[in-house]
């Protein structure tokens, strides 16, 4: 298990219900390049970390819903209406790493600008969803 060397806590902190805990590993581990911060696999339960950024992922059963902080059906794509802003280090590098594990896009990659605080952001960036369908939204501050 990797282990990020500057750990510290977020005060927010998304926990993803999915229903292959392996196959959103592979994706956010392997493809996307979190590391494990800590896991609990009896549990199916993992904490990621990439650069500042967290999430946990908790593995579900989808015939027993009950037995989870599950507000209602969940039925593929999770988390409709929602999308997660992941800032990375290198958009183009995420890209290319999803492209070589044929993994599809929702939008490509592309530059936009943000009004903020009386300024603006650029930012370069690309969305994607996750094997339960949580939409990533991956981007790379430009200025």
């Amino acid at each position: 298990m990797q282990t990020p060397t500057d750990f510290e806590w977020s005060p927010l902190i998304p926990e993803l219900a999915c229903v292959d805990l392996a196959a959103s590993l592979h994706f956010y581990v392997d493809v996307v390049g979190f590391c494990v911060a800590y896991d609990r696999p009896e549990a199916g339960f993992a904490f990621l970390a990439l650069g500042r950024s967290q999430v946990m992922l908790e593995q579900v059963n989808l015939t027993r819903p009950q037995d989870h902080w599950v507000t209602g059906e969940l039925t593929h794509p999770f988390g409709r209406g929602i999308n997660f802003q992941i800032e990375v280090d290198d958009v183009e590098l995420l890209n290319d790493r999803l492209a070589k594990a044929e993994i599809e896009l929702f939008e490509p990659i592309s530059d936009a600008r943000y009004r903020v605080r009386g300024g603006e952001r650029l930012q370069r960036q690309l969305l994607v969803q996750d094997p339960d369908g949580y939409l990533l939204r991956f981007c790379q501050a430009l200025n």
